[in-house]
Parts: structure tokens; sequence; C-alpha cells
């Protein structure tokens, strides 16, 4: 096996052995099952029965067909008078009283509860007596309750047509918000594997350099095979981590509650196009890339790795921008912003997927950017390579600009 083999496999083998790696890795998947189970995890600490509400109507209004018993709330209709419930409420037969009348053609309810309610209960049973308003409006146009409702719940069957040839195969809402859903999903796995790989390719070549192992590998090692070495280790490492927690996530989403979270997901799966998951897989895997070119030749700049941090800030903030500047995107995906940043090659990764698939794109404009993307992957690879060589054995303090300067003073 030739030397660059052998230092893949050798940084592969102590990364993935690492207690941080398989920590932080379970640490993931333990988070996604949580998520993914929250509902029965929260049931075993919190108490999640049926609120018992009784309603009281004094009005000519049929409610019962509205106020609908459901898992949150549970309604009954006593017959007794108010005071007798009210006796019921205090004895905590019940968790609250609506009271519903009629005051000025209008209809009116209170509440009345012997201790305070939750939040999400108050605006629970305020969400059925607001519908029951709209409802009570309806009729006095002497209508019934259920055609109040068909007129409330109805809705309009919409089509799309675009008399340009050239974009008349737009995509449907459907397919636009299931891209949204999907690309805000891609922006957050660039952005966290971009935070966790960069700094840790920055602080390996720092350490390495810091404590002088650097000098005596170099010995019989040229520079560029160990600068391959990092990119391609980490990148491997990176691959088994994002197949360790996305196969673990597929797998808790098809048996977690009979399969019904995968049955939500599989229906946003089948809106995406190929050519997006091919768009997406381009520039997911060219913007680690990217990323860890950087981080290796920041790591080769400092000469400890206490200072690994300050060099890698301009790389972190610029992911960051692209981080936030997506999710900007999430409500309106047609802004000048996002298209601006969807060019950029450092942001484009989070941000291109986003306008594929939420938005009407000419696929010329992805071409664009993905090959952007492309050749600044291959000239930063170059330039860094290069300046990595002259780096990597140079020792200086002061900020990343200063560093840049001494290695090219002393190299040059």
């Amino acid at each position: 096996m030739n030397k660059l083999g052998l230092l893949i496999k050798q940084l592969y083998k102590q990364k993935v052995r690492a207690k941080s790696f398989i920590l932080m890795t379970l640490l993931y998947v333990v988070v996604m099952a949580v998520i993914t189970f929250w509902s029965d995890i929260k049931a075993i600490f919190v108490n999640d029965e049926a609120l018992e509400v009784a309603l009281i109507n004094e009005t000519a209004v049929e409610l019962e067909p509205i106020f609908v018993t459901n898992e949150d709330i549970a309604f009954s209709f006593p017959a007794e008078s108010t005071e007798s419930v009210y006796e019921q409420l205090k004895e905590e037969e019940y968790d609250a009283v609506v009271v519903v009348t009629e005051e000025n053609e209008t209809l009116k309810a209170d509440i009345a509860t012997y201790g305070p309610l939750k939040l999400n209960d108050q605006s629970a049973i305020s969400s059925f007596v607001q519908y029951a308003g709209k409802i009570y409006g309806i009729q006095q146009l002497n209508l019934t309750a259920s055609e109040a409702d068909k007129i409330l719940n109805s809705e309009a069957m919409i089509t799309t047509t675009n008399l340009d040839e050239s974009v008349a195969d737009g995509k449907s809402e459907d397919q636009k918000q299931s891209g949204i859903w999907a690309s805000y999903f891609v922006g957050i796995v660039i952005y966290f594997f971009i935070m966790a790989f960069l700094s840790m390719i920055t602080t390996d070549v720092a350490s390495e350099k810091g404590s002088r192992a650097l000098e005596m590998l170099l010995v019989s090692v040229k520079p560029s095979t160990h600068f391959q070495s990092k990119i391609i280790g980490i990148s491997l490492l990176a691959l088994t981590q994002f197949v360790i927690i996305f196969g673990s996530l597929l797998a808790l989403l098809r048996f977690a509650n009979g399969g019904e979270k995968w049955e939500m997901v599989d229906s946003i799966l089948n809106e995406l196009t190929y050519s997006y998951v091919f768009y997406v897989i381009a520039f997911l895997f060219l913007t680690i890339i990217l990323f860890l070119i950087i981080g290796a030749l920041f790591g080769s700049l400092v000469s400890k790795v206490e200072e690994a941090s300050q060099v890698m800030t301009p790389a972190i903030m610029t992911a960051l921008v692209g981080f936030y500047v997506m999710i900007s995107g999430v409500a309106n995906p047609d802004t000048m912003l996002i298209k601006v940043f969807s060019y950029i090659p450092l942001t484009s990764g989070m941000v291109m997927p986003l306008r594929i698939g939420a938005t009407d794109i000419n696929p010329l404009e992805s071409i664009i950017s993905l090959a952007l993307l492309l050749i600044t992957v291959i000239a930063f690879y170059m330039i860094s390579l290069s300046f990595y060589k002259r780096s990597v054995l140079t020792y200086s303090s002061g900020g990343v600009i200063q560093k840049i300067k001494t290695v090219l003073k002393v190299t040059t």
C-alpha cells in the first residue's frame, strides 16, 4: 500500500475509534430517537389524559356537532343546572365548564375553572368557541349547522397553467412545499457537518504541527501527500457518520408508531425529483470538501492547537451566514438575497438546493451554481496545496492575515 493509503487508513482508524467520535455519533442517534418517540416519552412524565369539559348551551344553536371530543378534550353536555355543574367542577369532576349564551346577536362563552388551565388547554377550548362563533354568525342567515360547517370547510380546487412553454412544467404547490422541507433538512445537515469536521481537521493538523510530530512525518512523506490524506480521511469519516446517523433515522422513522412517521416523510420524498436528489448530493459533497480544504489550510497556518479557533472564525462565520440566509428563504425562497447567495460557492451548498426544490428555477442556473462550486473547490485545492507545502513547517504569530504574510515572506 502506498504512503497516501497508509496515512488515510491510519487517520480513519484513529478517528473512527476515538471516544469523541463515538459519543458524538451516539448523541445524534439518541437525540433523533428522543424526537421520534417524543410523544411516547412525554406520556411517561406528563399526564396526557383528555381534559374533561362540560358545555352548557343556553342558546338556540345546536352546538353538539361542533364541540366534538378528541384525544385532548372530552366534551360532555350535562342537563343539570349551571349551579349544579359548578359544584361538580369544585369537586374536580370537570376541569372546566363552558357556558355559552347569546348577547347582542353574538355568541358569548364563559369558561369557568376551579384551578388555572394550561396555555395549550385554554387555546384549544378557545379555538372551539371561535369556530362555534363563526357557525353562529352564518346561522343567522337561516342555515343549518351542517350547511354552515360545509361553507367554512369547503376548499377550492386549484390548478396552475403557465403559458410560457419554456417553463410550462412548473412545480406544484405540494412539490414546492416538499422542496422547502427537504432543503431545510439538507441545510441543517451541511451546517452541522461543516461545524464538526472543519474543527476536526483544523485542530488535527494544528496539533501535529504544534507537537512537532509533523516535522518528523514530513521527512518521509511529501506535504502534498499529507494534505491529501487529511482531506480524504476526514471525508471518509464524515461519510461514515452520515451513514450511521441517517441509517438510524430511517430505521426509527420506519418502525416508530407502526411506520406512521415514515408515511409523512415518504409523502415528501415522493414529491422530489431525481434531478433534485442529484443536486443535493453534489452540493452536499462539494461543500463539505471545500470547507475541509479550508480547514486543513487554516490548521497549517497556526503554530499550536490553541490558535485553531482563531483561524477558523472566518470560515465558521461564512457557514453561519449561509445557514441563516437559508432559514430566511424557508418563508420566501424567491427573494433577491436567496438568489445572490445561491451563486456564492461558500454558501450555495445550503441555499441553492432551496431554490431548486422550492422555486421554478431555470435548470441552467442550477448548473452554473454547481459549476462555480466545483471550480472553486478545484481552485481552492490547488492554491491550498501550494500554500500548505510552504506553511506547514512555518511558525508565526498574529492573526490570520499576519500569518499568511509571514508565510509568503519566509517562503518567497
